[in-house]
């Protein structure tokens, strides 16, 4: 079969009315391999790097509220930086790069349902496809 695990989505796939970050960017704590008072981050079983999540809002004014937040989680050398945040709006707009996404079943309540999960390779501020993606927090600091 030609779909593996993930499978690469565009933007507009996922998020057809945009995508706000509502979190902070955050390591991934992988769970196996740490202890009490040791944590250890996850790292992308494909590429090596360290994982990091950021919670998203959909803007889509149909989607359920349990899928109006989602997690995406972005495999970096250093910890991304979101866009800066938009002149009148509450929230930053964001676009991702190299978007994936892979379906699981999930339990809610006894009742499975289709589920994913989002990863991707970068992200921006939206329109900017010809530019570089947001410079990582490493790389500002050295500025």
């Amino acid at each position: 079969m030609a779909i593996k695990n993930r499978f690469a989505v565009t933007m507009g796939d996922v998020f057809p009315h945009g995508a706000y970050v509502v979190s902070e960017v955050e390591p991934v704590r992988d769970f196996d391999k740490s202890s009490a008072g040791r944590p250890v981050q996850q790292t992308d079983k494909d590429s090596g790097l360290p994982v990091w999540s950021v919670s998203v809002l959909d803007a889509d004014p149909e989607a359920r509220r349990a899928d109006k937040t989602v997690v995406v989680k972005i495999a970096a050398t250093h910890q991304p930086v979101p866009p800066e945040a938009a002149a009148g709006l509450p929230f930053r707009p964001v676009e991702f790069d190299g978007l994936t996404v892979t379906p699981y079943v999930a339990e809610n309540g006894g009742r499975p349902r289709v589920a994913y999960s989002f990863r991707a390779s970068g992200m921006r501020a939206p329109g900017n496809h010809g530019a570089k993606p947001v410079p990582h927090k490493a790389n500002q600091d050295a500025a």
